[in-house]
């Protein structure tokens, strides 16, 4: 029996290796049981999937076995990003909403994500009880789609006209528009491309076609994946600011006028910079453990509160929902603010990023700009090294047990295990060492005050590793 297991953001498996229909009905078997164990009275869920290959598939084995148990199905006809189902939930007043999407993963995945009834990631504690009802076989009888159609047991919802509602009662669409400033899109081929056809018409758009491949490539907004993007708005001389959104368009990637990237770190800085200095809200900043400390940083020169937690947008989301936060945001592009659900959403904080520009009339650099004035310069780094599991494993030992005192000339002078590994190297460098949920792979994140320094820190560390 292949033992399902969710990781910091859903269950994600290789379609046809471990995504499989049978396995999907396991979960979804497992999910109904928490449903109906927790929301008698409201057996309802909104169920979709994003552009990857067989998602149609697995929502409707998802949705056939739900309504084997008594639970009612809304679900999205069509592609939608996991902010529409979260919105969906909360609009429909439903007890849960489930995606079929792997995110950002290469094209070989697929995955299953639960979204509350208050529109953003399940808590780790749901996440547990859905794990623990999962069965190791799947016997049910189920109908047809077409059958529980007629039967009213599935409904469909048009959950994408829903979310651009949204946007246009929420954003000054018409400033944005009128701006001088010229906008680009790349959807990585991904679920927001068509709310931003809709939203914007007239913008440059790249890898806004159906590809459920996406061309090979994992739709992971990072610069090495986005390198026809960021030569498109260098030649053109034009655009002003370019928004990219993943696989399931809740993270967020940021282009400035000359093709450079501008990282998740920068962006929630922008944020909390615009939000309670331009518009005069307030609220606790919450970040995660591989964030940078300028956040901190700001945080406490506009006496805002600040809290850093473990790494996954469920820990934020958590707070969110409970305390009145101004931002949450983690260093990989998932970023959510006051006055939305507590969702990760790629387009809205891109939204938001171009609403401050309009306004302001600044580009992106000279907005940048005011915030280095009150926290300084800095510049992130991250490499993600692919190895076996045994060297993963080893070096994740060798990190428990303090073996590690320098790295090449970097030598350590504290050490933090809050999620991963953070060794502070002086002068406010660090360099930061984490194994991903998901795959076999050591993420290894660093901070100094330039991009070179920030690299050099992981030349160094991964020599070291991989010796």
């Amino acid at each position: 029996m292949y033992v399902i297991k969710f990781g910091t953001d859903g269950w994600r498996g290789i379609i046809a290796d471990e995504f499989t229909v049978e396995n999907v009905k396991r979960v979804a078997q497992g999910t109904a049981a928490y449903v109906k164990a927790n929301f008698a009275n409201n057996l309802t869920v909104v169920l979709g999937h994003d552009c990857r290959f067989a998602g149609e598939l697995f929502a409707e084995t998802t949705a056939k076995v739900l309504c084997a148990n008594g639970i009612k199905v809304i679900m999205a006809k069509g592609f939608v990003s996991t902010p529409m189902i979260s919105l969906g939930a909360v609009k429909h007043g439903a007890a849960l909403g489930v995606i079929i999407t792997a995110s950002h993963n290469p094209p070989a995945y697929n995955g299953f994500k639960l979204k509350a009834h208050y529109g953003g990631p399940s808590s780790p504690a749901v996440i547990d009880a859905v794990e623990n009802a999962i069965p190791e076989t799947f016997s049910l009888p189920l109908k047809s789609i077409d059958t529980l159609v007629s039967e009213g047991m599935v409904t469909y919802a048009d959950l994408e006209t829903m979310y651009v509602n949204e946007v246009e009662s929420k954003f000054d669409l018409k400033l944005i528009k009128e701006s001088k400033f010229e906008f680009a899109y790349d959807a990585m081929y991904g679920a927001g491309q068509n709310v931003m056809r809709r939203v914007f018409p007239e913008i440059t758009m790249l890898h806004c076609d159906y590809n459920p491949g996406f061309d090979g490539q994992a739709p992971e907004p990072i610069h090495k994946n986005l390198t026809e993007f960021s030569e498109l708005i260098r030649i053109s001389e034009e655009i002003d600011c370019g928004l990219v959104t993943d696989g399931d368009a809740d993270r967020i990637g940021l282009y400035n006028g000359k093709g450079e990237f501008v990282d998740s770190h920068h962006i929630i800085l922008l944020l909390v910079h615009y939000l309670h200095k331009y518009k005069g809200m307030d609220g606790k900043v919450i970040t995660t453990f591989s964030a940078t400390s300028k956040i901190t940083k700001l945080a406490e020169a506009y006496g805002l509160p600040i809290e850093i937690t473990k790494i996954g947008f469920k820990y934020i989301c958590e707070k969110m929902v409970t305390e009145n936060v101004l931002v949450g945001g983690e260093e990989s592009g998932g970023i959510a603010i006051k006055g939305f659900i507590p969702e990760r959403d790629g387009i809205w904080i891109g939204l938001t990023i171009w609403e401050f520009m309009a306004k302001t009339g600044k580009t992106l650099d000279e907005l940048i700009q005011e915030v280095y004035d009150v926290v300084g310069s800095f510049a992130m780094g991250r490499i993600d090294l692919h190895i076996t599991e045994e060297i993963k494993q080893t070096v994740l030992a060798n990190c428990k047990a303090g073996k590690y005192t320098q790295f090449g000339n970097y030598k350590i002078e504290k050490t933090e295990d809050l999620d991963g590994y953070k060794f502070h190297l002086g002068n406010g460098e660090w360099v930061m060492i984490r194994a991903s949920g998901t795959e076999p792979v050591l993420r290894v994140y660093s901070e100094s005050s330039t991009n070179d320094k920030a690299t050099a820190i992981l030349e160094a560390t991964k020599a070291v590793l991989l010796a």
